[in-house]
């Protein structure tokens, strides 16, 4: 199935280019801090390093982001959220993001803080475990 037509990694049930890939490609940008999210997701699913570059905080953004190529992310589950409306600032996503790599299955659980500045949402860094 091409990236075009099959459904997006986020798990939104909708078509990839109507949800994230609109904002993998430019066209919208986040409304909300776990719409944020979801699209990161999504880039990791669909390797795509430039957005994920584009939305990290330039406070805590890497240089780089190499993909494993043996990794595949397989789905997403959305734990809870504080925050991160469209009349917050900042906010946070819990989620459980899981992949498969060399044969085995992984997953990343991970609290998130993001920030909202000058109209856009950032990923800014995981919470350390409470």
């Amino acid at each position: 199935m091409s990236r075009k037509s099959r459904p997006c990694p986020c798990g939104s049930g909708e078509p990839y280019p109507g949800c994230c890939g609109r904002l993998h490609d430019g066209e919208a940008t986040a409304a909300t801090a776990e719409q944020l999210m979801r699209s990161r997701f999504s880039a990791f699913a669909v390797a795509d390093a430039d957005y994920l570059l584009r939305t990290w905080h330039p406070d805590t953004r890497p240089a780089s982001i190499e993909f494993d190529p043996a990794q595949r992310w397989t789905s997403l589950e959305i734990l809870g959220r504080t925050g991160g409306g469209l009349l917050h600032t900042e906010g946070t996503v819990e989620f459980v993001a899981r992949y498969r790599a060399h044969g085995h299955d992984g997953e990343l659980r991970e609290n998130s803080r993001f920030l909202r500045e000058g109209g856009q949402w950032w990923y800014l860094i995981a919470l350390a475990d409470r």
